[in-house]
């Protein structure tokens, strides 16, 4: 995906300003969606175990549909690969290396701290309210990222 807006995507939003406009207003709407449907969970949902069972190429499928990976490729393609100080990036093959292995990086190192986080929380959410209202504290971060994103 960082290597798709990097080869030319990046640089056709930037070209396009109805479609930078649209792609916003697509990931704010998702994002405020997102929080409507949080803030009213009180209880973990029941999954089956076939579900679950994703495999190594269905996750990497899994990035392509995700408004906020499309946000921040197109964003690091067209504001840190192509450009430099406001003109174009003299060294943007080495530039967008960089990115990509902090990407990598921050991928595995952010998946597996989420991983552990909701093993470890699952336990105390579980009691009481405390789910609601850990939803809720989410929801609440969800629509200020949405209304950040709306200010830019």
């Amino acid at each position: 995906m960082m290597l798709a807006c990097a080869l030319g995507l990046g640089a056709l939003v930037v070209a396009l300003p109805w479609l930078r406009g649209g792609l916003k207003a697509v990931g704010i709407a998702y994002l405020v969606w997102l929080a409507w449907k949080l803030a009213g969970t009180r209880a973990f949902a029941p999954v089956a175990a076939g579900r679950l069972a994703v495999g190594f190429w269905q996750g990497v499928a899994l990035q392509f549909v995700n408004i906020k990976a499309w946000m921040l490729a197109l964003a690091l393609a067209a504001g840190w690969v192509a450009t430099a100080a406001g003109h174009a990036a003299p060294n943007p093959g080495e530039r967008l290396a960089i990115v990509c292995a902090v990407m990598i990086a921050f991928a595995l190192t952010s998946n597996a701290a989420y991983a552990l986080a909701g093993a470890m929380l699952r336990r105390v959410l579980t009691v009481g309210n405390r789910l609601l209202w850990f939803n809720r504290a989410m929801a609440a971060l969800l629509l200020a990222t949405a209304l950040w994103m709306l200010a830019l």
